[in-house]
């Protein structure tokens, strides 16, 4: 293709890649299917690496992101981006309008209502037409330079027509209740944290560093102001809204011109009662004076405008809509439904998703997607779902809804992870029990994911450094595809990830090296094997002496363990039946993996042989981590309460209730420096 001809092309995919962004995202009437759409993208984005001579600012693939930043630079505001007076009072409203009338000695005054968005304040600055600047609120006098980000969100224009004058457009960044819900569900399902509002969603986004993931969280650009006005005909506020829409960008679906305060308050009634039916998550509605020129005649207050008022909503309180069900795969691979909630407040936080515990739980309490719940935190920690409200029960305030109900929640036959097939527990009788389990082991990268985190940990490998975000990166990177894995990595697999230079990387490396060699016990915990926690690691290290022993043993012997109950007996058989997690195993010593057995005569000479130990009071010469595997490796049981059963109480510096309790119980008790002399510690 001739460069001229190339240009003549360029220009053509951009102008129709431009026309169906605005006929999909902003007016919501597709033309194209995604496969038609996605082919067009692809050849722009293939002639403008062959001729990077014609790619420009305002060109669609600027939309997939850029490279990750340093840091945010600083800008200032061409006017104040000023905050909103709030109130959920009425009469408050109603004197905002006397004040407004006074202020402009006119008896009556016209407004425009509309919803108050719950999102991130964004500026854009278009020079020649081009969108050349984004940037947030930040303090209201200077924001965070975010362009490369908001160039990511479809809904905003990146070139406007026939506007030639620099010009700021002033709007909301935001996550719809649809695509919060979809980034929800599939952090739920990795067991990675959850956002609590489609706000914090929003901002989160807004903030990345890099660019391409706020590509994929899908925000949502809302316009409702142009600042620099000079330029252009508009007298209103209404008229100022006609021309954004004409101009391409989002505006409020919902907003009303309002003759006076009245029909204003009325607006924001009836927007509160459709409240639940919305696209996107609103707080209260904002009434505006309608004339821009009473704008400037009624000026600001430091940090406000007293042209306008935020009239909000009440706070939706523990009664709210189940939006999906959804199933979050933990590092065991148990699988534990999950509830997504229209966000409510709940003691003062913001909840979007509560527990469900399991399918049997969600049966009994016939809970269904759609339903409306009352819902509590559970010992005031953990949000969970009380009960279903019945449609003829509904609170006042809220739509009412037929009795057409959603299909009953069942179980997946499938992790939503790794698809590997879902099994059900079966207890030592035989019998199913309460919960359902993947099959994929340590190869669902769920599981994966939260096993390295474990393997990582101080009672496993303890490897310094080697955090969630990390972990994460190796597993979708697929650099890591099993625990053992860890131990074959080199430099080179950490200089490309992010944040990681020449000596932070050989910092990573020297730590999984340092951490090769460990106790049995310790491996054993590191392995993650479901119900086997640091003790009864530590006791099946002493049963056993070595891995091999372990790993070809019965159900008939761990049954006859002390402390070995029935569940953990299934437990280990289960794991090390798995050929998958033999064959991990066997990785480890081809990595370099050193296991410290116990041998049957240093057992014999253990000082602590059978003793049960409780720390209490604040230790000089070791942490209480490091006290208590040097007690355990010495023989003892370590436990974090006193009864009957406690031999020694090791009292540090400043001993709470336990020192009192152990001299009430008669038990022996060593001062720190009696314990070192009593294990041969200097």
């Amino acid at each position: 293709m001739e460069i001229a001809e190339a240009k003549i092309r360029i220009e053509q995919l951009k102008k129709n890649i431009g026309e169906h962004n605005q006929l999909y995202y902003v007016n919501n009437s597709p033309t194209i299917s995604d496969e038609g759409y996605d082919k067009l993208l692809r050849e722009l984005i293939a002639l403008e690496e062959r001729f990077p001579q014609f790619k420009t600012p305002d060109s669609p693939t600027q939309r997939v992101g850029a490279p990750p930043q340093e840091k945010f630079k600083t800008v200032r505001h061409i006017k104040p981006m000023l905050s909103l007076d709030g109130t959920t009072k009425e009469e408050e409203v109603s004197r905002f309008d006397k004040r407004i009338r006074e202020g402009l000695g006119e008896n009556n005054v016209q407004y425009v209502a509309e919803p108050k968005f719950d999102g991130v304040s964004i500026e854009l600055i278009y020079e020649g037409g081009i969108l050349t600047r984004g940037t947030t609120r930040g303090d209201g006098i200077n924001g965070e330079d975010v362009t490369p980000n908001v160039k990511t969100i479809r809904t905003l224009p990146l070139k406007l027509d026939d506007v030639s004058a620099t010009i700021a457009i002033r709007g909301e960044a935001m996550m719809t209740l649809k695509d919060f819900q979809a980034l929800n569900k599939r952090l739920t399902e990795m067991d990675k944290q959850v956002f609590a509002n489609p706000r914090n969603a929003a901002s989160g986004a807004v903030r990345q560093l890099d660019s391409t993931i706020t590509a994929e969280r899908k925000l949502t650009f809302f316009a409702y102001e142009i600042t620099q006005t000079e330029t252009l005909e508009i007298n209103t506020h209404l008229e100022e809204i006609k021309l954004l829409e004409k101009l391409g960008f989002k505006v409020a679906p919902y907003f009303k011109h309002c003759k006076d305060i009245k029909e204003a308050i009325q607006f924001h009634h009836e927007l509160e009662k459709k409240r639940e039916e919305l696209p996107f998550e609103t707080d209260g509605v904002v009434i505006k004076v309608d004339n821009l020129v009473s704008h400037e005649k009624l000026g600001t207050r430091t940090r406000s405008p007293k042209w306008a008022i935020a009239y909000k909503f009440e706070p939706r309180k523990e009664i709210t809509d189940i939006q999906d069900i959804v199933v979050q795969v933990g590092r065991t691979g148990k699988l534990t439904p999950v509830a997504l909630l229209r966000p409510v407040d709940l003691s003062g936080v913001t909840v979007s998703r509560a527990t469900l515990h399991n399918e049997g739980e969600v049966k009994r309490k016939d809970i269904r997607v759609g339903d409306t719940v009352r819902i509590e935190r559970a010992g005031d920690v953990i949000p969970a779902v009380v009960e279903r409200i019945p449609a003829c029960l509904s609170v006042a305030g809220r739509s009412q809804k037929d009795e057409k109900r959603n299909q009953p929640f069942k179980m997946p036959e499938n992790c939503p992870v790794c698809n590997s097939k879902v099994i059900k527990e079966i207890d030592e009788k035989g019998k199913e029990g309460a919960y359902h389990f993947c099959s994929g082991g340590i190869s669902c990268p769920t599981q994966l994911k939260r096993a390295i985190q474990h393997l990582a940990s101080k009672g496993a490998f303890d490897i310094d450094g080697l955090g969630e975000k990390i972990v994460d990166v190796l597993v979708e990177k697929d650099i890591i595809k099993d625990i053992s894995d860890i131990f074959k990595l080199t430099k080179n697999d950490f200089l490309p990830l992010e944040r990681f230079a020449e000596k932070s990387a050989q910092n990573m490396v020297n730590a999984i090296e340092e951490a090769k060699n460990i106790s049995l016990n310790r491996f054993i915990y590191a392995l993650g094997i479901s119900n086997v926690g640091e003790h009864l690691a530590q006791v099946l290290a002493k049963e056993f002496k070595n891995l091999d022993n372990l790993i070809n043993t019965n159900a008939d012997v761990l049954k006859s363990i002390f402390e070995v109950g029935p569940k953990v007996t299934d437990s280990i058989v289960l794991f090390f039946g798995n050929e998958k997690n033999r064959y991990v195993i066997s990785k480890f010593f081809d990595f370099g993996v050193n296991i410290q057995e116990i041998e049957e005569k240093e057992e014999k000479e253990l000082p602590l042989k059978g003793k049960t130990i409780v720390f209490t009071g604040e230790l000089e010469g070791f942490t209480r981590d490091e006290a208590k595997k040097l007690a355990e490796n010495l023989g003892a049981r370590v436990t974090s309460s006193i009864s009957s059963s406690t031999d020694y109480v090791v009292v540090g510096a400043n001993p709470g209730l336990k020192f009192d309790d152990a001299k009430k119980l008669g038990i022996e008790i060593f001062y720190e420096e009696e314990f070192k002399e009593m294990i041969k510690v200097p």
